[in-house]
């Protein structure tokens, strides 16, 4: 009885493309969870609000995204209206949402729909790839969803529920191109869009990275890992690497309710969000190299900071903080608070990439 048993499991497995997909899409047309991008029952999905929630959703939570993503359809209801935006008004707007430099390919690839292909966004994985912030991912979840095509969308949730269906062991990131290969073979000529997104949703909600809840799992008679009983503790991950640390130093400067901020350089390509602005900093490059602030009036940072504050200022607190300073390095910053007293004009009044805040 369990030799015909494991037989018959060994047969699906090899099936799963074809089994998998009838129970989960009628679970999703029951369970589906309702989100301000996702097209409702009957309605066709708009490909700018899809291209928009996926930028948005990289890396960052489906609650934190909501409310940037009703701002930014509401301020901008095109993609040509966000063409058309100022880059500073877009980041603005974006404030706060993290990972900048998607909010900078956001404006590009906007402007590239607009130019190159008069406001409609291509349908294949492949024209989808060659646009700015695009990868892999994202162009496949935008054909599938937003055009129907028969394209496999893998994210972190779908990896996972992948990875226990197949019961595949070895570590991510190394098992990234088998579940890609597995994926694949379960994604349905019709209805992929909603598939991908059903997927998800099961990731989300039923088979989440601790205490899946195989019980309420529609496909839960399939999955190799729930046989073995590993479900939970799959995929497996490779032990993380520590993160080297590199120290440095910025500096808040204050006069009366301002507080002096700059502009971040691009001098590195390793330099963690550049164009923003970010109190002065002393820090050395990330790369190793010099990375002083200088400031176009003349001088760097340190120099400012030393004229502002010998003898005519008190340091009145000091506190240090680690930030994620990106590439797998994490910088910890000493704060030094400088109150300035003897210099009663705004810091670096002609300097455009000088500017004040109240505080």
């Amino acid at each position: 009885m369990a030799a015909k048993s494991r037989n018959l499991r060994e047969k699906t497995s090899k099936n799963n493309g074809k089994a998998v997909a009838a129970p989960l899409l009628a679970w999703y047309d029951g369970h589906a969870r309702v989100l301000p991008w996702r097209a409702r029952k009957g309605e066709r999905a708009d490909p700018y609000a899809v291209w928009l929630s996926e930028i948005m959703l990289q890396q960052t939570t489906v609650a934190t995204v909501g409310p940037y993503f009703m701002r930014f359809l509401k301020r901008w209801p095109t993609v040509e209206a966000l063409a058309a935006a100022p880059q500073e008004e877009v980041m603005k707007e974006w404030a706060g949402l993290g990972y900048y430099s998607r909010a900078r390919n956001l404006h590009a690839c906007a402007k590239t729909v607009s130019s190159d292909h008069g406001g409609k966004f291509p349908d294949t994985v492949e024209e989808l790839g060659n646009l700015p912030g695009i990868g892999p991912y994202t162009a496949a979840a935008i054909s599938a969803i937003a055009f129907g095509r028969n394209a496999t969308v893998v994210d972190g949730n779908v990896e996972r529920v992948v990875a226990r269906l197949f019961d595949l062991r070895t570590p991510l990131p190394q098992v990234k191109p088998e579940i890609r290969e597995k994926a694949a073979t379960l994604t349905p000529e019709k209805r992929a869009g909603d598939f991908a997104q059903a997927m998800m949703d099961l990731g989300a909600t039923v088979c989440t990275p601790k205490n899946p809840a195989c019980n309420r799992c529609p496909i839960n008679d399939l999955c190799d890992a729930r046989a073995a009983g590993t479900q939970s503790v799959l995929p497996a991950r490779a032990p993380k690497k520590p993160k080297p640390t590199r120290r440095g130093a910025c500096f808040w400067l204050t006069r009366g309710n301002e507080v002096w901020l700059r502009r971040r350089p691009q001098t590195c390509p390793r330099f963690r969000e550049p164009h923003l602005h970010a109190f002065p900093s002393g820090a050395r490059c990330l790369c190793g190299g010099d990375a002083q602030e200088t400031c176009p009036r003349g001088g760097n940072v340190g120099a400012a900071r030393r004229d502002r504050g010998r003898g005519a200022a008190d340091r009145d607190a000091e506190g240090g903080r680690t930030r994620d300073a990106g590439r797998g390095i994490a910088l910890r910053e000493k704060v030094k608070s400088v109150r300035e007293r003897i210099d009663q004009r705004p810091f670096s009044s002609s300097c455009s990439a000088c500017t004040t805040r109240s505080i």
